[in-house]
């Protein structure tokens, strides 16, 4: 049995489990590599001689993916709207898609820089950052926007790869630009004696060596994706069909770091107030949170395989077998969520010692993130599984509805009553898998209904096609 998917899989014909754990395993050891350079950052950056770098970082996260979110919404639609091309049989639109989303990935990059650039140091300020915590914050978020144009490309390029059913390219690029990363980061921080920049350049770097090395594998390809710079220019119904799929799914990124902001300047103000001109609680959370970015990124795979996988097949019309689809991605997420999660569980006291987090109020912290998050994870994964397949099938706007509901309100008006009551971790970190197993619910119920439609309605005009037939 292979491990891994062949490049440019068939995922329209054959057993699905299978293809879809193909398509998922180099995926998410493709993310967790993401995550664990991401990690690494954090644990070099604790290495350093200045006091409060780690607890900087983890500050800047919602507020850096509140800008990074609106291009990564977009690129859902690029994958959405390349594998429908591709399961229609549509070479010519399928091109179109590919060449516009690039341009459209640039532009979007382009934006979100300057903004980002402007933005970092009042922002930051807003949230609750202060003296030392705040200048090291913005120096970190202005170098990494500098890189934000190569980081949007990547993920549009990432994305044309998922589309087409290779998940393999993208692991070995993102391997070798991540081990380049990872060693910029102990040159810049251990022998150059740098702090957050020392961590901050690398990802520049890195990113363009990304971009850089999926341009050319694109350019080589001999797939109806492959990338001619002579036909880079913007396709209006192509731009049209990405904005329609990757508007709702940019709002919806944007929409949850506001509410994560909302929740890192809950989490701040417990800082600032038991431990005042410290960082302990903020280092704690930091260290746990990025622990749990392994979990999120692992199960995210199955997410990505579910807009694929439903994408492709609502293309081809193939109504009866997204059922299959549905079924498997569920199963296949809910065994990721199961073991990352506890794994980490199990793992927590010596993974927290890694970022050198020592207090006992920062490792209070981490460890009580650690257990509220882990232990209902599975409800996470599942929302997530649910809105991919939403979007694979074409209601992209009714799953930003529901999370905008589900996620973003529900925690909003939990941070202004709850935890304006009772200011403890606790009632800050309770608001998430609560707000998850309301919106994967609504997700799984409205995939559901969305499906029995379509079945019926494809039912339905198979009948007349075959009156109209007898007719003649």
């Amino acid at each position: 049995m292979k491990l891994f998917a062949r490049r440019d899989e068939n995922i329209l014909e054959g057993k699905l489990l299978p293809k879809i754990i193909y398509f998922v395993l180099p995926l998410m050891l493709t993310n967790l590599l993401q995550v664990l350079y991401n990690a690494a950052d954090m644990v070099v950056v604790g290495l350093s001689d200045t006091e409060g770098a780690l607890g900087s970082i983890g500050t800047t996260g919602a507020m850096i993916n509140l800008i990074l979110n609106i291009f990564m919404g977009f690129s859902v639609g690029t994958n959405v709207v390349v594998a429908k091309n591709i399961g229609k049989g549509d070479r010519e639109a399928t091109e179109k898609a590919v060449h516009t989303s690039l341009l459209l990935g640039l532009f979007l990059g382009i934006v979100c820089m300057i903004v980002g650039i402007f933005i970092s140091r009042p922002t930051l300020a807003l949230l609750g950052d202060q003296g030392t915590i705040l200048d090291l914050a913005t120096k970190y978020t202005v170098i990494y926007f500098i890189g934000v144009p190569f980081i949007s490309l990547t993920n549009y390029l990432i994305a044309i790869f998922r589309a087409k059913g290779d998940t393999m390219t993208p692991l070995y690029i993102l391997t070798a630009t991540g081990l380049l990363n990872v060693g910029l980061n102990l040159l810049f921080v251990l022998a150059f004696k740098m702090d957050v920049d020392g961590v901050a350049w690398p990802t520049v770097i890195s990113n363009i060596a990304s971009t850089v090395l999926f341009g050319i594998s694109l350019s080589r390809s001999e797939s109806w994706c492959k990338l001619n710079f002579r036909k880079l220019k913007i396709d209006k119904t192509a731009l049209k069909s990405i904005l329609f799929v990757g508007l709702p799914a940019g709002v919806q990124g944007a929409l949850f770091s506001l509410s994560n902001m909302l929740i890192q300047s809950s989490i701040i103000t417990v800082n600032n107030t038991l431990c005042p001109g410290g960082s302990d609680i903020i280092d704690g959370n930091t260290a746990a949170s990025s622990l749990e970015g392994f979990a999120y990124t692992a199960q995210n795979s199955v997410y990505q395989a579910a807009v694929t996988f439903t994408s492709q097949h609502y293309g081809a019309k193939k109504y009866e077998r997204i059922k299959k689809v549905i079924a498997n991605c569920y199963l296949v997420t809910f065994v990721i969520a199961f073991l990352a999660g506890g794994i980490i569980i199990l793992l927590r006291n010596p993974l927290v010692s890694l970022y050198s987090v020592r207090s006992e109020l920062a490792v209070k912290a981490a460890m009580t993130r650690i257990f509220i998050m882990m232990i209902p994870y599975c409800t996470l994964a599942f929302m997530e599984t649910g809105s991919g397949i939403l979007r694979g099938l074409g209601k992209s706007l009714t799953s930003t509805i529901v999370s905008l509901v589900g996620i973003c309100i529900l925690r909003v008006l939990w941070i202004f009553t709850v935890f304006a009551k009772y200011r403890t971790l606790e009632s800050v970190f309770i608001s998430y898998p609560l707000s998850w197993t309301a919106t994967a619910a609504v997700h799984f119920t409205l995939s559901m209904i969305v499906l029995h439609r379509l079945i019926r309605n494809s039912k339905k005009n198979d009948v007349k096609i075959a009156e109209e037939a007898g007719e003649k």
